[in-house]
């Protein structure tokens, strides 16, 4: 493990050059698409910032505004949380911080990540936000329970909760290929926790912008700031877990490291731009009827690979 003077500056760098590149990922993915954001201030991308700063300063009556103003930090700090698991390099110490059960604090910032949504939609003290903030616990615990079974399949191969144990076990054959529906089924994850695309259903636009939809410039800046840098953490998370992390050949392991993670915020960033949002209700039916019996099938496949 990493002393705290370098642990700490090395993760909050690394997830500032992760936000940058998010922001360049959604630019390009909307002039691509052709297509036009329905508010210019859903963007982290230059003429997204500046729409944000030029908002007009709202408030709603009798607002939670410490716990308003904590929601983004919180967010913010869960994702430097969960990066600073991710192993730059195969060798235990090698992360940030590098503890026995990587896993686990990974699946708690999973869960801590609903009561930071939550209390975003709370604390403003208004319906479309309150409404935002009770979807999004809905469909984000349920989706937690198919991450919790793929993450488990996962760490078998490893036998150990270590996520430099688990990059170790790819040495000869990555996740991604042990567990073929392992990486489709934690990207689904990814989508929620970054509130992206089809499972943003806590700032979806038919709630005018959800959780969001009374934040002021300010506390829209840093909630959109925060959610880059949760799609960061996510990223590298699941290139550890599913690519090898920092494993390959000629390169460095942090240069991997970083190029896989790239590639997951990417095909993240495009997911959210092409899937479409399926009533909260549809969805819901869709991950207990489907995604919880395939996380099972993708446990089993797991389980059955690591007895061989």
């Amino acid at each position: 493990m990493m002393g705290p003077l370098t642990a700490l500056p090395l993760t909050l760098c690394v997830l500032f050059a992760g936000m940058i590149l998010v922001g360049v990922l959604d630019a390009l993915a909307w002039r691509l698409l052709g297509r036009v954001p329905i508010d210019d201030d859903d963007r982290l991308t230059l003429g997204g910032l500046r729409a944000v700063i030029r908002r007009q300063s709202i408030s709603t009556e009798r607002p939670d505004l410490a716990a308003w103003r904590l929601a983004p930090a919180l967010y913010f700090g869960l994702a430097a949380a969960g990066l600073a698991l991710v192993p730059v390099a195969v060798a235990v110490g090698r992360a940030p911080v590098d503890v026995e059960a990587g896993i686990v604090v990974w699946g708690a910032v999973e869960a801590l990540t609903v009561i930071a949504v939550f209390l975003h939609g709370w604390s403003s003290n208004a319906l479309l936000p309150l409404m935002g903030a009770y979807r999004f616990v809905a469909i984000g615990l349920s989706i937690m329970l198919v991450s919790m079974f793929v993450l488990i399949g996962a760490a078998l191969p490893a036998g150990s909760l270590r996520l430099t144990a688990i990059v170790e076990s790819q040495r000869e054959l990555w996740n991604l290929v042990r567990q073929p529906l392992g990486l489709p089924l934690f990207l689904l994850l990814g989508l929620a926790i970054t509130l992206r695309g089809p499972l943003d259903y806590a700032d979806a636009p038919d709630l005018a912008g959800g959780t969001s939809a009374e934040d002021n410039a300010q506390l829209r800046l840093a909630w959109q700031l925060a959610r880059a840098a949760m799609l960061v953490a996510f990223a590298a998370m699941a290139a550890t877990v599913f690519l090898g992390g920092p494993l390959g050949p000629v390169l460095p392991g942090p240069v991997w490291l970083a190029l896989k993670a790239g590639l997951v915020a990417a095909v993240l960033v495009v997911l959210g731009h092409l899937l479409a949002r399926p009533d909260a209700s549809r969805m819901m039916t869709f991950i207990w009827v489907v995604l919880l019996p395939l996380s099972f099938l993708d446990l089993a496949i797991a389980g059955l690979e690591a007895l061989r």
